[in-house]
């Protein structure tokens, strides 16, 4: 395990931990990706990737990560979540996530998000009275 890794890793995930977009998109270098796989296009540049972040803190705005596995190399990590929190419409967040983000140079160079599709559009769709 890289320790500049790991410490960057520590450091990234604090801000989304804050939830701060302006502090996430600083980590990336000018030309990152992140890419939430869920069927839109990948978030390219600073810009576009705090507009990303600033959207999911929309969606739930006391989002919370769970740790559940961490593996860590010279040039990457991959990450394992669960998700909770509750979403702007009040449902429940109870969510599978995995990271793999590659890092070069003391900055995120890609970040590629895989999220359990089903229960987020769950927890994003306002119930339907009875």
């Amino acid at each position: 395990m890289s320790e500049a890794t790991r410490d960057l890793f520590e450091r990234y995930h604090a801000c989304w931990a804050d939830r701060d977009p302006d502090r996430i998109a600083a980590m990336h270098s000018e030309d990152s990706i992140f890419h939430l796989h869920s069927g839109g296009k990948p978030a390219r540049g600073r810009a576009e990737i705090r507009a990303s972040a600033t959207d999911t803190f929309s969606l739930v705005p006391d989002l919370t990560f769970h740790l559940v596995n961490l593996r860590v190399g010279a040039d990457f990590w991959t990450v394992q979540w669960k998700l909770s929190g509750t979403s702007a419409v009040g449902n429940a967040v109870d969510v599978d996530l995995m990271d793999l983000v590659l890092v070069g140079e003391g900055q995120v160079l890609e970040k590629h998000t895989y999220v359990d599709g089903v229960a987020m559009q769950a927890a994003l769709t306002p119930l339907a009275d009875a």
